[in-house]
């Protein structure tokens, strides 16, 4: 099997899971007891934090760990709507976030809240134009993803910082989920985000890990009641093993990241070329401005499932947009957004690269990919 569906989730690495073994062997104890087990255990999830605290040049104190991206998205925008409620109720968000954003701040909607979407151009990029205009006095949350987990495209992250912050009292959280570890993300830019979110499993690391992170202290309110664990603001025995193993997984993404994202962007502009050879019967989602782990393209008058299908017999996987729409009738609401030719809405692919991907994949999805147009649509369009 050659696994291109890197975005949905990536194979742990071998060491991330070892680390998680050794930790349930060895350091098993409730980090919260006062016993010299819990003190041990309480010691290395202090550790990790620091690392992750590091690795995003913010202090230890502001990182907490979760159970993934949806819980630390959800976190971001209710802890902070529900604590900031005095300096106003108006969010400003993209069509194209991810869709534990997007049906958050809807449901806020219920609550009283005005919520206003930033359009995308045909790259899927915001414009900060327009973001500048949508501002006001009441806004109370700005909510921006870094990379699109669909299409790949790049926000301007900084330069929206620069613009909310010297206009607005908002926070700024940026969904870093598909970023961290394949470009640089983090509060060392002083006109950076006030809010990074993570997953541990895009990173090869283990499913039921995230991270949410701020450059400060910030007024927030916990989204789970108990024992007041995590700063007081995530109650609920933490998980030792899942946090290390958390680190030890964005260690390794940071520490790759230059080779892996070379990697990536061979790979990227290699198949933009193979791709222009189908002619008119190829749309491209992603293009070169973007992420270079992720592209996304569209096949005319075809349904993605039938090319999903028609190349996972070919031993190929791949998948049609995200994962979370994939399993879903309608068109994504990211494609869209896109306004792409109603011919090219329902054959969507997108390819996801990872650091267990070799050259050869690549090499095999391109002859898979040309008997399945071949098969499906004809020859090849000269």
């Amino acid at each position: 099997m050659i696994y291109l569906d890197n975005s949905a989730t990536t194979k742990p690495h071998k060491e991330v899971l070892n680390t998680f073994l050794q930790v349930n062997e060895s350091y098993y104890a409730n980090p919260s007891s006062i016993h010299e087990a819990g003190v041990e255990a309480n010691a290395l999830l202090d550790r990790a934090r620091g690392q992750i605290a590091d690795l995003l040049h913010t202090e230890n104190q502001y990182v907490l760990f979760t159970a993934g991206g949806t819980e630390s998205n959800n976190f971001a925008v209710f802890g902070i709507t529900k604590a900031n409620t005095h300096k106003g109720k108006h969010i400003i968000t993209t069509e194209v976030e991810h869709p534990s954003i997007i049906e958050a701040v809807k449901s806020l909607r219920n609550d009283g809240y005005e919520v206003d979407f930033l359009k995308v151009d045909e790259n899927g990029v915001i414009s900060l134009e327009e973001l500048q205009t949508k501002l006001r006095k009441d806004t109370v949350l700005v909510s921006i993803m870094h990379v699109n987990n669909e299409i790949g495209a790049i926000q301007p992250i900084n330069e929206a910082a620069k613009i909310i912050h010297e206009n607005s009292r908002a926070a700024f959280h940026v969904d870093a989920v598909q970023s961290f570890g394949k470009l640089p993300i983090g509060f060392k830019d002083e006109e950076g985000p006030d809010i990074i979110t993570i997953s541990g499993h895009k990173i090869h690391g283990l499913k039921g890990s995230g991270i949410i992170a701020f450059r400060k202290k910030m007024n927030i309110i916990p989204l789970l009641l108990g024992g007041g664990q995590e700063q007081g603001l995530r109650s609920g025995t933490v998980a030792v093993p899942l946090a290390v193993a958390t680190a030890k997984a964005a260690r390794i993404a940071c520490e790759n990241m230059g080779k892996s994202t070379r990697k990536y962007r061979k790979w990227h502009n290699d198949l933009l070329e193979f791709l222009t050879e189908f002619g008119e019967n190829i749309h491209l989602l992603s293009g070169k401005p973007g992420a270079a782990h992720i592209l996304s393209f569209s096949v005319k008058d075809l349904k993605g499932e039938i090319l999903i299908n028609a190349l996972q017999k070919r031993g190929i996987i791949v998948s049609t947009s995200s994962a979370c729409s994939s399993k879903q009738k309608k068109t994504s609401h990211v494609v869209e957004a896109l306004n792409i030719h109603s011919n090219f809405k329902k054959g969507v692919i997108r390819l996801s690269f990872g650091e267990l991907n070799t050259d050869e994949d690549i090499l095999e999805f391109k002859k898979a990919f040309t008997d399945v147009m071949k098969e499906l649509k004809g020859d090849k369009s000269q």
